[in-house]
């Protein structure tokens, strides 16, 4: 690792991936297409719960909510991956590392409190159904939308500050992008006050949200399985399967990685653990969540007969 004095103008090296031969293309293009087809099929969530009126429940209006978070939450760490596969080590200020960890722990806390929100939504739709449109008014889905976006970029700020502030001797980050656990590696100082503080932030705000969601569950779960029939109990859980598979990815990996010591991970683990919240997730949540519900593929129905009709009155 090479060593730099510690500047605000240093510039720290992502060494990232580095496949041999004929498998860098190939992880190269295999990467691209997974991050064009995110945005592909994140985009079309968000088109298509804007263009038919069928799908303007609070439901499809958090999804396309997480839909344009994950839109930005990819495209902050997928360029450098790309970039590193392309060209091997590559070279980052560290004013544009630092802003690439803050904004990546931003988005990150803000799906966490979102998938909350998500859970909260669907225990109220299931289990108080008389007062759902009233719980879930427009005025309070903008409400609880934003303040899920201003409370994960306020928790971010204190390990992304902390982070920034250290001292550093090496700079060569063994991660395809700037995270907290390869940065502290490089610092000049003992880092293990500041693991557990980025821990305990961290691990309260996302281990407080996935006990609300265990508990909303479990809520759900005992109403469920009062209903009277077979066939209406399968269609409640139907609605929650796809957001207990999403949740359970995100916090199984998120909690492996920012839960616990960096020093007892070895250095290649947090990149490859990276890449299931960081890309296999928001690759896979329009698949999970819309693609293949019923309700999606009617709308898609709808707007494409309409986009026909319109196309034949033109």
């Amino acid at each position: 690792m090479d060593h730099a004095n510690h500047t605000w103008t240093q510039t720290f090296t992502l060494a990232g991936f580095t496949p041999s031969g004929t498998l860098r293309p190939l992880a190269f293009l295999g990467t691209l297409c997974i991050y064009l087809l995110t945005l592909g099929g994140n985009l079309f969530i968000i088109v298509l719960v804007q263009a038919d009126s069928g799908l303007s429940t609070p439901m499809y209006f958090f999804i396309s909510v997480l839909s344009f978070l994950e839109l930005w939450y990819v495209s902050t760490t997928v360029p450098t991956l790309l970039h590193t596969l392309l060209r091997g080590r590559s070279p980052i200020p560290s004013a544009a590392c630092f802003v690439q960890l803050y904004v990546f722990h931003s988005l990150g806390m803000t799906e966490c409190y979102l998938l909350g929100v998500m859970a909260l939504d669907r225990y109220l739709a299931i289990c108080r159904p008389l007062h759902y449109h009233a719980f879930m008014s427009r005025q309070i889905q903008l409400w609880l939308a934003g303040a899920t976006w201003v409370a994960g970029f306020s928790a971010a700020l204190v390990p992304a500050s902390l982070t920034a502030t250290l001292p550093y001797c090496l700079k060569e980050v063994a991660h395809y992008f700037c995270d907290l656990a390869p940065l502290m590696r490089l610092a000049c100082v003992d880092t293990s006050w500041h693991a557990q503080v980025h821990g305990a932030v961290i691990g309260v705000a996302t281990g407080c949200n996935f006990v609300l969601i265990l508990g909303l569950y479990g809520g759900i779960l005992t109403a469920v399985l009062k209903l009277p029939s077979a066939a209406s109990r399968a269609k409640a859980f139907s609605t929650c399967s796809s957001h207990m598979t999403v949740v359970a990815l995100f916090y199984a990996s998120a909690f492996t990685v920012y839960v616990g010591s960096p020093q007892n991970r070895p250095q290649s683990t947090d990149k490859l653990i990276a890449l299931v919240y960081a890309l296999l997730t928001p690759f896979l949540n329009p698949i999970i969540y819309s693609l293949r519900n019923k309700e999606v593929k009617e709308a898609v129905k709808r707007v494409s007969d309409k986009i026909r009709t319109s196309l034949r009155e033109a």
